[in-house]
């Protein structure tokens, strides 16, 4: 017995060294080991370079220059192209009508989303049929919504005005006054969006345990207090990541702009994507396009930036 203990305690004196000699421990890497990641990683890393890092610096390159119509750079004028868009009237508008569009977007795709989700995790009858009509409109094109929308705020037969005459309520021109024409494009973003973000939301409601909502009925908690207290900071980490795509989605809107108010009426809803493929695809202008997409990435990673500095506190990581 004496002589096991004395065989574990040099076992045990032996341990630290042993230990420090497997940290010392290096791992060479063959010539062949190499190869093998060059042709894992060459063919991804060659679609980057083509698809992403190379358009990233030729837009940077051209922001400098004014272009021809063929887009080969002419003149250089240095920071002179970002100047003219940060004093142009028109510039300006785009981009506050592009900051009104984003935070309405952003906010209200939150909102219903989560409510949406909220209201599916009930188990009660017909709570299948109401999820998959919830996220419906993940299967819906672009172009088909248009049309759909198109329709619901067309002035003549339009659902919308319909509705309003039998109420006796004065009929709307959606998409002919440029306040309207904001918030019906608003409307169908929101719509569009929400079968993504319902879906995100439901996940992360399934992953709130029981156990909590039942202590908290014990306790006698109403809903709303177990709402904004146990399932918010419970689904924190979702809300978070669903608010910064949401974010940067809603910069980059544009097929239903394009499709039914293309920008108009005057520029109401002509956002800064918008205004980039007007300037470079059908003005030919595209040492300012470029300047403008730019402008448009930096404005991005400032929100993004700013989002993590404020959510990233109230996130709370289970």
């Amino acid at each position: 017995m004496e002589q096991q203990v004395t065989n574990n305690s040099k076992k045990l004196k032996q341990l630290p060294q042993n230990l420090s000699s497997l940290k010392t421990v290096s791992y060479d890497v063959n010539a062949r080991d190499k190869l093998h990641a060059i042709w894992f990683l060459g063919p991804s890393l060659l679609v980057l370079a083509v698809f992403v890092f190379y358009p990233m610096l030729r837009t940077l390159y051209l922001s400098l220059f004014l272009t021809n119509n063929l887009g080969k750079p002419t003149v250089f004028v240095g920071l002179q192209n970002y100047w003219s868009l940060l004093t142009s009237s028109s510039y300006l508008a785009s981009l506050q009508a592009t900051f009104v569009y984003v935070i309405a977007v952003s906010i209200l795709t939150l909102i219903f989303g989560l409510l949406l989700a909220q209201a599916a995790s009930f188990k009660v009858k017909g709570s299948n049929f109401f999820r998959t009509v919830f996220s419906g409109t993940m299967g819906v094109s672009v172009s088909v919504a248009a049309i759909f929308w198109l329709f619901m705020f067309n002035p003549s037969i339009g659902l919308l005005d319909q509705i309003a005459s039998v109420l006796h309520l004065p009929v709307i021109n959606w998409l002919t006054q440029p306040g309207w024409a904001m918030t019906a494009i608003v409307i169908s973003t929101v719509w569009m969006n929400l079968g993504f973000t319902f879906l995100i939301f439901f996940g992360a409601l399934q992953t709130v345990p029981v156990n909590l909502y039942e202590a908290a009925q014990i306790e006698g908690v109403s809903k709303s207090y177990q709402f904004f207290h146990i399932t918010l900071p419970m689904i924190s980490p979702t809300v978070f990541f669903v608010s910064i795509i949401t974010l940067i989605e809603s910069f980059k809107s544009f097929g239903l702009i394009d499709l039914m108010t293309a920008g108009g009426p005057n520029n109401a809803t002509n956002l800064l994507v918008y205004r980039i493929y007007q300037d470079a695809f059908l003005n030919g202008n595209y040492g300012l396009a470029s300047t403008e997409s730019v402008i448009l990435a930096i404005i991005i990673a400032i929100f993004t930036f700013l989002q993590f500095k404020i959510l990233e506190k109230r996130v709370t990581y289970q």
